[in-house]
């Protein structure tokens, strides 16, 4: 006889800087795959009425949502981030980091993209000029659908 499951996988979604097409898409898969999705955000975000979604409003101050999401996730845990450092930290929870265009972190990618992120923020303190990200469009919204649709198929049969 096996033992139940002592953990449901759980989506956790750095909810300040999320795209609102993002989070739309976050929402349906919550209804439709019934995970219990969680904004967590330094003010109060709106969320749809459903017993799958849920938010946590945190304080002001760097990285206090980050912190908590880190503290509140379990192993197995899918987070849905940008910030390459709260990635890295999920990676070493060992939760599963997906960005808001559809880009899977991991411990092969995750510390190479964080020694990336703190290249550009040296140039960017010595006064250099550097692009950020273009805005997200619709094959953005469409690949990180995609992506989040495998993984989780992935990880739910587990």
């Amino acid at each position: 006889m096996s033992t139940p499951p002592t953990h449901s996988l759980k989506l956790w979604i750095d909810a300040d800087a999320c795209p609102a097409a993002i989070k739309d898409v976050l929402f349906r898969v919550a209804e439709r795959r019934r995970i219990t999705t969680t904004l967590v955000a330094n003010q109060s975000i709106a969320i749809p009425r459903s017993k799958y979604v849920e938010r946590v409003t945190v304080r002001d101050g760097a990285d206090v949502a980050d912190r908590a999401i880190v503290e509140l996730m379990q192993p197995g845990d899918v987070v849905i981030t940008g910030d390459i450092p709260l990635a890295a930290l999920v990676v070493e929870k060992t939760g599963v980091a997906l960005s808001p265009r559809g880009e899977l972190y991991d411990e092969n990618n995750v510390h190479e993209r964080l020694a990336s992120r703190n290249l550009m923020e040296q140039f960017r303190s010595a006064g250099m000029e550097t692009s950020g990200p273009k805005p997200l469009n619709q094959r953005d919204v469409q690949e990180f659908s995609n992506q989040l649709d495998r993984l989780l198929t992935r990880l739910l049969r587990k």
